[in-house]
């Protein structure tokens, strides 16, 4: 059984540790999307370090349907913000390439554009980066290499979606934005649609190795099996003297 009240305050210690190490007297620095991770991430860094050392960066792409949900949470958390549009950036970067860009480059692009954006606000402002992935969206690849997979320390690598939700409800947080669904930002499909399986489903597998669709377990195998290099340091070749 799933004890959030224990996990929360376990994940807040683990925090002011990490800063006492890594970082003392530092600034979190995260991206806010106003969905589940990056609220929960948020929130577990107020009660670890406060409000006045939490900095959320919304980073809309133009028109940002769901942007209400962003500010929804700095106001609750009372966090200080910026905004920054990457619009004209992601642009800028699609017409200088000399090439067509790939629909996967394209897809990737605005996740690697807003950690840069991110970089730039910690480093500005004495900061460290907040990973918000969790395991459930880590375990299939669910991520942008060097764009929301990035980050100094991840609180939330290995909690589950529904774990995730859970240390959100002991957080107080809104819950419109612990059940926000998740939605890609490019097509208006959800996560779900674009995996093929609920988290749900996911999140059962991960804890119990149980599955009733053998469809999707081949899927979920598929994409981990495929996606595990996401997750690993990067390979280095070591000569031999």
């Amino acid at each position: 059984m799933f004890d959030a009240v224990k996990v929360k305050d376990q994940c807040v210690e683990w925090i002011r540790d990490f800063f006492e190490t890594n970082g003392k007297g530092c600034n979190a620095v995260l991206g806010i999307s106003g969905g589940k991770d990056s609220s929960v991430a948020a929130a577990l860094c107020v009660e670890a370090l406060g409000k006045d050392r939490v900095i959320g960066v919304l980073m809309p792409n133009g028109e940002q349907a769901d942007i209400d949900s962003s500010y929804m949470l700095v106001n609750h958390l009372g966090i200080k913000h910026f905004v920054v549009n990457i619009h004209d950036a992601v642009e800028g970067v699609k017409n200088a390439v000399p090439f067509p860009l790939s629909t996967q480059s394209i897809t990737n692009l605005p996740p690697r554009i807003r950690m840069s954006v991110v970089y730039a606000v910690a480093q500005s402002h004495n900061g460290r980066v907040v990973n918000t992935c969790n395991l459930s969206e880590d375990w299939v690849g669910y991520s942008t290499r060097y764009g929301d997979a990035a980050g100094d320390f991840s609180p939330l690598s290995h909690l589950t979606v529904q774990e995730v939700k859970a240390i959100g409800r002991v957080l107080g947080l809104p819950e419109e934005l612990v059940e926000k669904v998740p939605i890609d930002g490019l097509c208006g499909k959800t996560d779900e649609d674009n995996l093929g399986f609920t988290y749900a489903e996911l999140d059962k597998y991960i804890r119990t190795g149980k599955i009733e669709n053998q469809e999707h377990k081949a899927l979920i195998d598929r994409k981990h099996e495929m996606n595990k290099f996401k997750l690993e340091l990067m390979p280095s070749f070591e000569p031999k003297v």
